[in-house]
């Protein structure tokens, strides 16, 4: 585990409540980066092998999965997906931001690994907004979505193990909650900003 001067910060909630154009928006800021998560699942149109995910065959994921590549990983509706452990590592060593979107079982993970992380549970308006946003995306079988939100409700239920939680009822509104949150010092930090 590498020296932290560096912070990781988890977006975690349910498939379908907008944490890619959360993370999208939050990487305006300099000094940040984002993980770039492997997966088993197959591209859903438009998504870029290396930008969107790691695509890789199972057999691939789990050599690598042997070989310490992940610092997290877990089997979500069938595929493995994982955060690969030298990029969010060297981010940690140059003193970067690095924006972990991942599910609950990898923040749990996470938080176990990499003490100090900064966990936050972004929530959907409603359930009916989720399942709206979900059917909306039209990348997935009715069953296929039935799932993902039975797995919503699950997740959650488990949204006090999160330092903060959030709800993206409007991207910008949300993304200014989340950059003060950034800002606050986290327990055991001092806070070296002069406020008047």
């Amino acid at each position: 585990m590498a020296s932290s001067s560096g912070k990781i910060v988890i977006l975690s909630g349910p498939s379908g409540v907008g944490k890619t154009s959360i993370c999208q928006k939050l990487l305006e800021r300099p000094a940040r980066a984002k993980s770039t998560s492997a997966t088993t699942r197959p591209p859903r149109p438009g998504e870029i092998d290396g930008v969107d995910y790691h695509f890789l065959s199972r057999e691939e994921f789990e050599k690598r999965l042997r070989a310490g590549w992940f610092a997290e990983h877990a089997e979500v509706h069938a595929h493995l997906y994982g955060t690969p452990r030298h990029p969010l590592e060297d981010a940690l060593q140059q003193g970067v931001t690095f924006l972990l979107d991942i599910d609950v079982q990898g923040a749990e993970r996470i938080r176990q690994r990499y003490p100090g992380v900064l966990s936050i549970f972004i929530l959907p308006p409603s359930t009916e907004a989720l399942e709206k946003r979900l059917r909306g995306r039209r990348t997935d079988s009715p069953g296929v979505v039935e799932r993902r939100l039975a797995r919503a409700r699950a997740e959650i239920a488990r949204q006090d193990e999160f330092d903060y939680r959030v709800v993206n009822d409007r991207l910008e509104r949300v993304v200014r909650e989340i950059e003060d949150i950034l800002e606050r010092p986290r327990p055991g930090e001092q806070n070296t900003s002069c406020r008047a």
